[in-house]
């Protein structure tokens, strides 16, 4: 039985151990840390699954950044992710259950704009995102332009710079 309980509810050890499992330990090196860099991940967002006797199944976590479109001002959105789930337990519906439930809470709370870096086909076909609005976002990183992804009635389709809402860093 697994049950998704708030990511703060989990030691921050515990997490780290499952993104260095499911992405390896050089993950920090990659865009999406960039784009986040500085700012702290939205806990009304950022859930964790686990087991009944505690052990870690999957995180996802969310993050407050912000498109500078050229010349028109800047766009907040949420980056989704990483959705992790321990190599051990894919394939088996957890990070789908995560998304589900991020998706849940950000419907609730008003979030407009969310994007992501993922495969599309998976994140296309069964929540909606899509690479229609982001092929003029430029990056602080290298990115694969079809996987750059995002969903909602306020995504911009603008060219501008992806990276942290420093309005709400810590």
């Amino acid at each position: 039985m697994i049950e998704l309980v708030p990511l703060d509810a989990i030691p921050e050890a515990m997490v780290e151990a499952l993104l260095d499992r499911a992405f390896g330990r050089d993950r920090h090196g990659r865009t999406a840390y960039r784009i986040r860099e500085g700012v702290d991940a939205i806990p009304a967002l950022s859930f964790a699954a686990r087991f009944a006797d505690g052990r870690l199944a999957g995180t996802i976590q969310c993050w407050p950044v912000a498109l500078a479109c050229d010349g028109s001002g800047t766009v907040p959105m949420v980056m989704v992710g990483p959705v992790a789930v321990d190599p051990e337990w894919q394939q088996e519906g957890i990070g789908r259950m995560l998304m589900a439930e991020m998706l849940r809470s950000a419907d609730a709370a008003g979030m407009p704009a969310l994007m992501l870096i993922g495969d599309p086909e998976y994140y296309g076909r069964f929540f909606g995102f899509t690479a229609d609005r982001t092929a003029r976002w430029r990056l602080p990183g290298p990115v694969e332009r079809h996987r750059l992804l995002a969903r909602g009635a306020s995504v911009p389709d603008c060219a501008g710079m992806l990276g942290p809402d420093l309005r709400k860093a810590a």
